[in-house]
Order: structure tokens, then C-alpha cells, then sequence
């Protein structure tokens, strides 16, 4: 996955709680063999509705996605993350996430960030004002900002998982690292055992 250290860019004001995975990517989409093309499938059903607010042409080219609290439950599905990344989003942003959402999230690059509810709340309330209005995550010092405004909070994010952020490691990367290690052990190991490792 690609590094991730700042997302800076406008938003899009998801003004709607408990917004679960279903509704994020529904699921006759899961039954695509590609992992691409998931952008198309994104909050499909709602899209419908001509009044919904990802077609509005005011939040085109949005980076981020501001969301009500609890987003992501349901079902664990890579898949949503998937749609949100290929629409174009890079952070989403609310009060609570559900655990396999946010999880799924950092293993594909997707920034999860927590805010307090009064920001959430002031946050969608000013993007819903003002579509050009840029905010600022930094994930290496774990705030959000919208200098504009003089908005600013923290957001918790555990270590290990910020610099997989910084430096752009996935799961298979992580196992990478030991390649040397994996090399030797794999040197070591009786002939007649199974290989771990392709031929």
C-alpha cells in the first residue's frame, strides 16, 4: 500500500449514523472476481436519489469523507474500504467506527480517524456549509485541522498501526521485513517437511 503521512483536501458530509457496510457497498456487488471498479458500487442504492449527497457537483474531487458516528458496522467486508479508496476518498472521518471496519482500514491504507462527537458534529455542520472547505489529517502528529476555522482536535491511533501508515506497509510488507529470517528457517528445515515458500 501506498504511504500515507498528510490527507489535505475538501469533504464530503455523510450526515447519517450507523451507517453499515451493506449501505456503504451493497451486497450484489460482492460477487465481482476483480478488485477494482468498486467506486461505481458505493452507497449505490442511495445514489439513486438524485438529492444524495455524492451527486452533488459542489463536493466533486472530495478527498475525505466525514461521516456521522458508527460508521462501518455490519458485516466485514475488504470490500468497503475498497469502494471509499477507488471513489477517491483517502480519510474517512467520525465519532466511531465499528473494529473489523476500522481494522480493514488500516490494512488497505484507508485512514480511519476518531473524532469527539462536538467535533463531528461541527464538522459536518461546516462542510454542509461551505463544500470548499479544506481539512487537514496528519497522521504523523494524529490531528485534524481546519485552519480556516480554527478547528483542531487530536485523534488516537495506535502506534504500530501509524507507522504502517508512514511508511506504507501491508500486511505482506510486514512479513517482508523478516525475509532474511523466514529465508534461513526455511534453510534449516528437514527435507521431508512441507515448503512455506514457492518453488
Amino acid at each position: 500500500m501506498l504511504a500515507v503521512r498528510i490527507v489535505s483536501g475538501t469533504a464530503v458530509p455523510l450526515d447519517r449514523s450507523d451507517v453499515d457496510t451493506d449501505q456503504i457497498i451493497p451486497s450484489d456487488w460482492l460477487k465481482r472476481v476483480e478488485r477494482t471498479g468498486f467506486e461505481k458500487g458505493l452507497f449505490s442504492e442511495w445514489r439513486d436519489d438524485r438529492d444524495f449527497v455524492l451527486n452533488d457537483e459542489s463536493y466533486t474531487g472530495a478527498r475525505i469523507l466525514v461521516a456521522g458516528p458508527n460508521f462501518g458496522t455490519g458485516s466485514s467486508r475488504e470490500h468497503a474500504v475498497w469502494a471509499i479508496q477507488q471513489y477517491g476518498f483517502e480519510a474517512v472521518i467520525s465519532p466511531r467506527f465499528a473494529d473489523i471496519f476500522a481494522n480493514n482500514c488500516t490494512k488497505n491504507g484507508l485512514v480511519p480517524v476518531t473524532v469527539p462527537p462536538d467535533f463531528g458534529r461541527a464538522l459536518l455542520d461546516a462542510v454542509t456549509a461551505d463544500p470548499s472547505l479544506v481539512i487537514t489529517v496528519d497522521v504523523a502528529r494524529g490531528t485534524v485541522e481546519v485552519p480556516a476555522l480554527g478547528m483542531e482536535t487530536d485523534f488516537p491511533m495506535e502506534e504500530s498501526t501509524r507507522v504502517r501508515f508512514l511508511e506504507g506497509l501491508d500486511d505482506i510488507a510486514l512479513s517482508l521485513r523478516h525475509e532474511d529470517a523466514i529465508a534461513g528457517y526455511e534453510s534449516r528445515r528437514p527435507s521431508w517437511r512441507p515448503l512455506t515458500t514457492a518453488i
